[in-house]
This record gives structure tokens, C-alpha cells and sequence, in this order.
């Protein structure tokens, strides 16, 4: 559903310029910490493995500090992040099927790798795109099934990180895992009667509105998942308190393109109601 009545340049969420580079730096810093965890799970015998791990860690921080220096996106510096994320999906990826053969036994499980790898794969769709995204209900709704997915796996990885001992903790996180088990079901559903482009869908707009509220609990839950941990009021095997701040980011960058796809929305139901009169 495109929205008639605006320009192209109306409907972009961001401008090119400073949507773009805060968007790269988000996403750098991102992959800079999935360096990070992969070198934290690791078998420790795997020497190699986990030096190449650091090294792309220590890659991405120091883009991370040239690209917070920057005010403009440099075509030079875009092209070399570019370069960086397909080499660390390159990376993940060989790493995943050495661990689908059973050579290798992280600590850390594989779809976990494979989440990671769906993210860095997500940044690069987004840095090489020339197009402003998010410009219909469709595009919306697709990057939806994105977060969705992200999100219930986080629920997942949680779950499994806690100590069974944590029943009261567990039984929380089940239960916003369910909700964003039909969240996620949901949004496919509506993302594939999206391609039908009418013109309006007030549905996925509500729906919008609901996932958005169904996300704040959640990145609540993170936060305060966070906090017991930094603080040692929990019973868990994350490996470091950086991994359950680096969720409740990724939950707080949801809630903030949500907020983003509200405004979109708004729009269109505003120019349906002028076309109704």
C-alpha cells in the first residue's frame, strides 16, 4: 500500500544522511559485540578461531569510533564497513557449519550463531540499499517478521540462560515467549496478504500498535534481566553482562523504528479518511 498524495523523499523514516549513519553506528557497534560473544564461546582449544574472532571485535571498534566521529557517510569508509560485515558474515556462517558437522562445540548453540548472522546480513541489506525503506504497509510489515523473529529467540536464548533453579524468572520469559510466538505467526500472515497492495489496511495498522506494546513489556523484562545479572541477584550462565544489555539495545531499536512505523501509519490512515470524504 503505497501512500498517494506523498513524495518519495515524505515517506522516508529518516533523512538519507543522518538515518543512514545512525543506523551504521547502531549496527557497527552490534557487530563488534557478536565478535566479541563468538570469541566467548569458543572452545577454548580453538586458538585460531577465536583470534579471528578478535580481531574482527577489534576491526569494528575502531570503526565504531570513526564512524561516531563522522558527520557525513564517507563513500570510502562505507565501503570499507561494507567489506568488514561480509567478511564477518563469511566468518559466522564457516563457523555455524563447523558446528552443524560437530567439529567444533561452543558453548554458545548454533541458532544463536545463525541469529547473529541473520542481523549482519540485515545491516548490509541496509547500507547497500539505495532506497529510502519503509515506505508501504508491505515493507513495513516485513521488517516486523525481522524483529519479531529476533525477539522471540532472544525470549529463547534467556530461557535457556537461566538456571533451572529460576522457575519464577522462566515462567515470565515463557510467557512473553508465547506472545511473540503468535506476534511473529501474525505478522507473516499480514505481510503475505500485503502483497494483495490495498489500499488501506487498517488491520496491520492496529497490529502495529499492538506488537509496539507487546515490545516495551519485553524490553522491560530485558532491562530488568540486565540488572540482576550486573548486580549477581540471578542464577544464570551469561557469559557477560554485556549480553543482556546488548538485547535490551536491540529491543530499544525496535521500539524506536516502531515509533517510526506509527507515524508512517498515521499517515496513511489520515489520507484514507481525506479520500473517504
Amino acid at each position: 500500500m503505497t501512500m498517494e498524495g506523498q513524495a518519495p523523499e515524505a515517506l522516508q523514516v529518516n533523512s538519507v544522511t543522518n538515518g543512514r549513519l545512525q543506523e551504521i553506528r547502531f549496527w557497527v557497534t552490534i557487530m563488534k559485540e557478536h565478535a566479541l560473544f563468538i570469541a566467548l564461546g569458543l572452545p577454548c582449544d580453538q586458538i585460531s578461531l577465536i583470534e579471528q574472532a578478535r580481531a574482527f571485535a577489534a576491526q569494528f571498534e575502531d570503526l565504531e569510533a570513526r564512524v561516531r566521529r563522522a558527520t557525513t557517510i564517507d563513500p570510502a569508509l562505507l565501503r570499507e564497513i561494507i567489506a568488514a560485515v561480509s567478511a564477518l558474515i563469511a566468518f559466522q556462517r564457516s563457523i555455524l557449519a563447523l558446528m552443524l558437522q560437530c567439529i567444533i562445540r561452543p558453548s554458545i548453540p548454533p541458532l544463536f550463531v545463525d541469529h547473529i548472522t541473520r542481523e549482519a546480513i540485515h545491516f548490509l541489506e541496509l547500507i547497500q540499499s539505495p532506497q529510502p525503506p519503509l515506505s508501504t504497509i508491505q515493507q513495513i510489515l516485513r521488517r516486523s517478521v525481522f524483529w519479531l523473529r529476533q525477539m522471540k529467540e532472544h525470549i529463547e536464548f534467556i530461557i535457556h540462560l537461566l538456571d533451572p533453579s529460576e522457575r519464577l524468572l522462566i515462567n515470565q520469559a515463557k510467557k512473553l515467549l508465547e506472545v511473540f510466538r503468535k506476534l511473529l505467526e501474525t505478522a507473516r500472515d499480514l505481510e503475505s496478504m500485503s502483497e494483495s497492495q490495498p489500499q488501506f489496511f487498517n488491520a496491520a495498522v492496529r497490529f502495529i500498535f499492538e506488537v509496539n506494546e507487546q515490545t516495551a513489556i519485553l524490553r522491560d523484562f530485558k532491562a530488568t534481566a540486565h540488572e540482576v545479572v550486573v548486580l549477581c541477584r540471578v542464577l544464570s550462565t551469561v557469559p557477560d553482562p554485556l549480553l543482556t544489555d546488548h538485547v535490551r539495545r536491540e529491543a530499544d531499536k525496535f521500539l524506536k523504528e516502531l515509533e517510526e512505523f506509527k507515524s508512517l501509519t498515521n499517515v496513511c490512515e489520515s489520507l484514507r479518511a481525506g479520500n473517504n470524504q
